[in-house]
C-alpha cells in the first residue's frame, strides 16, 4: 500500500494523516481487546484471577480504604477538612495567618487528640511468660 506523497496538496496530506490517526487508533483498541481476550482465557484455564498474579492489581487486596480521619476543620466552612497528611490546604494556611489562630485552635475535638490516662484494672495484663507461651 505505497501512497505517492509527491503529487498531494497540503489538504490532502493532512487528510491523509488524519485517516492514518483514525485507522493507528482502531487498530490499537482491536490489539488490546485480543491481547485481553487472551489473558482473561488464560486466567481462566488455569483457574486464576489478576489478583493472584499481580498482588495489589485487579482487585481487592492493597486497595486504600479511605484517604483518613479528618483531624483539622475550617471554621468558615465547616463541610472542608484536612487529615493532617499530605500539603497544607490553602483554607488551613490563611486560618493560620489570621491573629490568635493557631493549629489546636483548628482541631476537630481537641480533647480526642490528647490521651487520656488508662482506667486501672480495664486492661488485662500479659506477663512476657503468658505471651511466650502464646506464641508456641
Amino acid at each position: 500500500m505505497a501512497v505517492k506523497l509527491d503529487g498531494l496538496s497540503p489538504k490532502e496530506l493532512q487528510a491523509l494523516i488524519a485517516q492514518a490517526q483514525s485507522r493507528m487508533e482502531s487498530a490499537r483498541a482491536m490489539h488490546v481487546q485480543g491481547v485481553k481476550a487472551k489473558i482473561d482465557a488464560l486466567l481462566k484455564a488455569e483457574g486464576l484471577q489478576l489478583s493472584d498474579i499481580y498482588g495489589g492489581r485487579g482487585g481487592k487486596r492493597g486497595k486504600r480504604i479511605g484517604a483518613g480521619v479528618p483531624k483539622y476543620r475550617n471554621p468558615a466552612d465547616p463541610s472542608q477538612t484536612w487529615t493532617g497528611f499530605g500539603k497544607k490546604p490553602m483554607w488551613f494556611q490563611q486560618a493560620l495567618k489570621r491573629s490568635g489562630a493557631t493549629a489546636e485552635s483548628l482541631l476537630i475535638t481537641p480533647s480526642a487528640t490528647k490521651k487520656s490516662p488508662a482506667k486501672k484494672g480495664t486492661r488485662k495484663r500479659v506477663t512476657r511468660k503468658a505471651s511466650r507461651k502464646a506464641a508456641k
